[in-house]
């Protein structure tokens, strides 16, 4: 209950956290820990976190078969990840269940529209015309330059396909190597939502969020990628007000703390911030970790 009046106010964050400790209850009731995790996958999804929403639909619908929450929620995470296929399967699921279902019959008839055409879902923004902003980085649209934000594209000499995961990361370069699956969009307000990388290289491990907007605060996605522990955590460690965030200026070989209070604009229009390969990544560190002390030692690090 204390989730639901969280996510009718749009508190997605706090609604998100609330169903996780739902639960975290283990109440034993399948039916309820369904609707739990079916209102956890839709926090998820306005958040953009669509993978972890679309693993919660998954746990649902193995839970109660029939809950068509759930497979919509799911069929729906399949479009935003392009999963057109799996999109179109899940429909027809739902559809076996209520074959008048106006949501998973217009789904349907769109996943398989964007099947044919191969087309990304939503407006995408269009980097084939570049220009030079302050600073001689090469950016795309005039939204960029308007922000002040400074793109970096790195063509290699042949394409690559990309699959709907992610590219191959390079720990060791601090960004993602190649472009991800998923591109900036334009949303219906007028601001831009960026596919955003997390590094966490004490643990050779990644998170992907497919839609950080610009005006949501690290914090806030920090509350949910952390509201469970992740299995690698085995100390314990990565708590949301434990966490310390950084990115790195390759050119001066400096890194620079990131506020989590910050929002994702705030950090872009950083003076010394480039967005590599379209996706602006930052690397997460335990506090006062070992590893942190070690990784930092001898590099100039500018603290807020």
């Amino acid at each position: 209950n204390e989730g639901n009046e969280y996510f009718k106010e749009k508190d997605y964050g706090r609604a998100l956290a609330a169903y996780s400790e739902g639960l975290r209850r283990r109440c034993g009731d399948a039916e309820l820990d369904a609707v739990l995790l079916t209102n956890r996958a839709a926090a998820h999804f306005h958040l953009g976190n669509y993978r972890s929403a679309l693993n919660d639909a998954i746990q649902a619908k193995k839970l109660k078969p029939t809950h068509l929450k759930a497979i919509i929620r799911g069929a729906l995470c399949h479009m935003e990840l392009k999963n057109f296929v799996e999109a179109i399967a899940w429909c027809e699921e739902g559809l076996q269940i209520d074959s008048k279902e106006k949501k998973l019959v217009e789904m349907r008839a769109k996943a398989d529209k964007l099947k044919l055409e191969g087309t990304f879902l939503g407006t995408q923004t269009d980097f084939s015309s570049r220009r030079k902003c302050q600073g001689g980085a090469v950016v795309g649209t005039d939204l960029l330059c308007e922000r002040n934000i400074k793109l970096v594209l790195e063509p290699s000499e042949e394409e690559e396909e990309v699959s709907d995961g992610l590219a191959e990361i390079s720990l060791d370069g601090l960004h993602s190597g190649s472009a991800t699956g998923a591109r900036v969009h334009l949303d219906a307000d007028g601001s831009l939502s960026w596919p955003v990388l997390f590094l966490y290289p004490e643990h050779e491990q990644t998170d992907f969020t497919v839609a950080f907007h610009e005006s949501s605060r690290f914090i806030d996605h920090l509350m949910v990628m952390f509201a469970e522990l992740p299995p690698w955590d085995l100390e314990k460690k990565y708590l949301p007000n434990n966490l310390e965030l950084y990115f790195e200026d390759e050119e001066r070989e400096e890194m620079y703390e990131v506020n989590p209070e910050h929002t994702l604009l705030q950090v872009l229009q950083h003076e010394r911030y480039f967005v590599k390969a379209g996706t602006p990544t930052v690397l997460v560190f335990a506090k006062r970790s070992p590893f942190s002390k070690k990784y930092f030692s001898g590099k100039k690090v500018h603290r807020l």
